[in-house]
């Protein structure tokens, strides 16, 4: 390959250190807000789309965390399920959520949870579904800023069996399983599409592979949930996630398991 035809994408040094790390960003919001240095909620949860969020604080269940020293979110508290929780919205894509995911590490973070919204890929899986990733084909940039280059990343924590049993008592279909991630939603093919499917992944969606990787790389604690809810060349009625009260109660069950993940972890050290 000729050094004009060099991709950026292949060419980071992964053992050096960054010039700009996390830390700096959330010192300066601090500094510039007159924040105080309080840590997050142990379990914060990423969602993707943002109606839930939108629900919970039109409805008084959310309210903002002052402290989340920020310039490009806001953070919400909620107790849902018993659990409290902080909850930021519109993380939308691989980038924009590892950003935040990085911020939320420097924070005092203990979980991170992500709910995103997810196509079918798999013909077999009904619609509407919860996937728990397990693990993400990387057809996107971000991991590749924090991991060598590979087809998968493996979810590296140990809450997918956890997440799999209270979703259960939902009533949609919970499966656990291979995700493909891409950047580029508008550019998946149909052939794309049914190699996957061929190989085994269930839906694809924007954020697991970024956030797995970053999570494997940084040590921090990570679980996906996919809510699948439309697929190409289905004709019923697609998009369709249910009520707010059952996005609610996603989060619910969501939460119980992150509670009861943490609690475990205390429990080993």
């Amino acid at each position: 390959m000729q050094p004009t035809e060099r991709c950026p994408l292949f060419d980071h040094d992964l053992d050096s250190p960054p010039a700009f790390k996390p830390e700096e960003l959330v010192n300066a919001v601090r500094a510039s807000r007159h924040l105080p240095e309080l840590s997050v909620p142990p379990i914060c949860v990423l969602d993707f789309d943002g109606d839930l969020t939108d629900w919970l604080v039109g409805h008084g269940e959310a309210t903002v965390f002052e402290p989340w020293a920020c310039f490009h979110t806001r953070m919400y508290l909620v107790e849902a399920g018993g659990v409290r929780c902080g909850i930021v919205a519109r993380t939308i894509g691989g980038p924009y959520a590892v950003l935040i995911a990085e911020q939320l590490r420097v924070a005092g973070v203990q979980l991170i949870l992500g709910l995103t919204s997810a196509g079918r890929v798999s013909p077999s899986l009904p619609l509407p579904s919860f996937v728990v990733a397990t693990g993400a084909l990387r057809d996107e940039g971000t991991s590749l800023h924090y991991l060598p280059p590979g087809e998968q990343i493996a979810c590296p924590t140990t809450i997918v069996d956890l997440l799999v049993e209270e979703l259960g008592h939902l009533g949609p279909t919970v499966v656990q399983g291979l995700v493909w991630t891409t950047d580029a939603p508008y550019r998946e093919t149909k052939r794309q599409i049914e190699r996957h499917a061929a190989s085994g992944v269930l839906a694809v969606e924007m954020q697991a592979a970024s956030l797995f990787a970053f999570a494997a790389a940084r040590t921090v604690e990570i679980g996906m949930v996919a809510h699948v809810t439309n697929a190409v060349g289905c004709q019923d009625e697609q998009f369709d996630k249910g009520t707010d009260e059952d996005s609610y109660a996603l989060l619910c069950a969501m939460l119980r398991a992150g509670h009861r993940f943490v609690e475990r972890q205390a429990i080993a050290r």
